[in-house]
């Protein structure tokens, strides 16, 4: 589907004969592949990332359909790298890998049986993609520039920074607030102005209190 950049989160094993056997004439991108200890080391460098989920998240951002998202995913691209995040076959994402993307996206299958195989996952959403590809028309590009996966975490990492300070979060008795608060300004997709702006006000917020 032209898609050649892979990263592997904590693999079982890598290189891996069995996977070697099965990448079926794609074994340059195995070879190049990038293996990490977590999925926020995965994010670092990107501008959007997109988790395929079979299951609706109570604190996650809204959801689209495969064939929806990949036009956002498609315009995307012309600010820089695009992540699209699966998890293993038998697991599949937590709530906190979730957390740490933009945008959960589902395939329209049969709710009576709603989980496909990891395979399956990747190719239907990569399938989805080149065909907005192919027709550029379907995706008119971003007005301004959006905020990177760092700069955005860098946002919030201020944020619990001041809010903890303020006495307004408490780690201990607020723990529904942080998935509300990325739910929230999920659903915003911040802008790299917009982050600036945030943290600005944060760090004057921060020299009046003391």
């Amino acid at each position: 589907m032209g898609l050649s950049h892979l990263v592997l989160v904590s693999p079982q094993a890598f290189p891996d004969p069995v996977a070697t056997a099965r990448a079926a004439g794609a074994d340059d991108i195995l070879a190049n592949a990038r293996v990490v200890g977590s999925l926020a080391e995965a994010l670092e460098g990107t501008v959007f990332a997109a988790a395929m989920t079979a299951r609706r998240r109570e604190m996650a951002v809204p959801m689209k359909w495969a064939r929806d998202a990949a036009v956002d995913l498609v315009e995307r691209t012309a600010h820089g790298d695009v992540a699209l995040v699966f998890g293993n076959e038998t697991m599949g994402l937590s709530n906190e890998d979730v957390a740490l993307c933009h945008m959960p996206v589902k395939v329209p299958v049969s709710e009576t049986y709603s989980s496909l195989n990891l395979g399956a996952a990747v190719q239907i959403l990569c399938y989805e993609l080149r065909m907005v590809a192919l027709d550029p028309g379907q995706a008119p590009g971003l007005e301004f520039e959006p905020a990177t996966h760092e700069q955005i975490e860098g946002f919030y990492w201020h944020l619990d920074r001041a809010i903890t300070a303020s006495g307004f979060f408490n780690p201990v008795n607020s723990k529904r607030l942080w998935p509300r608060l990325r739910r929230m300004f999920g659903r915003i997709r911040l802008e790299k102005d917009e982050v600036n702006i945030l943290r600005g006000m944060l760090t004057a917020f921060e020299k009046n209190s003391k």
